[in-house]
């Protein structure tokens, strides 16, 4: 049984599968920190200034009455909310790795379809031609 989990683990597609799944772990990470420090901060200044992953509706107050200056001190005093602020921030780190995800595919495609595009090389000569040709070169040298 041990021998048969070995050639699982070590059969191609299930290394690939792993390092696909670390790599895409860790560049979720790095598109998540890019949307939550780089790209949403100018737009919730444009906003008002205010950070983005705190806009939230509060749909029921909590022990302490609001309003409330952030979503961490609504949550806190005990209030229901909708961090709807939140929810844009994943759906926009979403689009980034689905639409890098997708140029990935889209050039391994290109590069498969300029192999298949490719010409096969010549097939090469038979004996009958090889002995064929040896005779021409040598009736030419007479």
């Amino acid at each position: 049984m041990l021998k048969e989990f070995k050639d699982f683990v070590m059969r191609g597609n299930v290394l690939d599968m792993a390092i696909g799944i670390v790599i895409g772990a860790a560049f979720g990470a790095v598109v998540k920190s890019f949307v939550s420090n780089i790209l949403m901060p100018p737009i919730g200044l444009l906003m008002g200034g205010r950070d983005f992953s705190d806009l939230f509706v509060v749909l029921k107050a909590g022990a302490a009455p609001g309003p409330y200056p952030t979503l961490a001190a609504a949550k806190e005093a005990g209030a229901v909310v909708w961090p709807w602020g939140a929810f844009i921030n994943e759906v926009v780190s979403f689009l980034i790795i689905a639409f890098a995800i997708f140029l990935v595919v889209k050039t391994i495609n290109s590069l498969k379809k300029k192999e298949e595009e490719a010409p096969a090389p010549p097939p090469a000569p038979s004996a009958e031609e090889k002995l064929l040709t040896e005779i021409r070169d040598l009736l030419a040298g007479k």
